[in-house]
């Protein structure tokens, strides 16, 4: 991805989780799930989704468990881990919460 593109994969992670600390709920970024090009997904620290374009009330550790223990690495500055999904590298900005949801995007 081009590091504008990184720009804003990052922008909006940020902004949901500014967001959620200032007391907005998950649910409230349903829609995110379905930003195109870059959709967001947002997991509880024990891998329940709770916003996912497809995977939303399941566990990502139970259907990838590499894929969680990647997106677990989040901090609360936020950072880029990589993983195969389906074949395919992926690189995803991840931030916690301050309440520990895991929100995160990436290409």
């Amino acid at each position: 991805a081009l590091a504008a593109d990184k720009d804003s994969i990052k922008k909006q992670v940020d902004d949901i989780v500014v967001a959620i600390d200032g007391g907005k709920k998950a649910e409230d970024f349903m829609a995110a799930a379905h930003n195109k090009p870059y959709y967001v997904f947002i997991m509880e620290q024990g891998g329940m989704l709770l916003v996912h374009p497809s995977l939303a009330g399941q566990s990502l550790k139970e259907k990838a468990e590499p894929v969680y223990n990647e997106c677990s690495k989040a901090t609360a500055d936020g950072t880029w881990v990589k993983y195969e999904w389906k074949g395919k590298e992926k690189n995803t900005y991840v931030r916690k919460t301050k309440d520990g949801l895991i929100v995160g995007s990436g290409y």
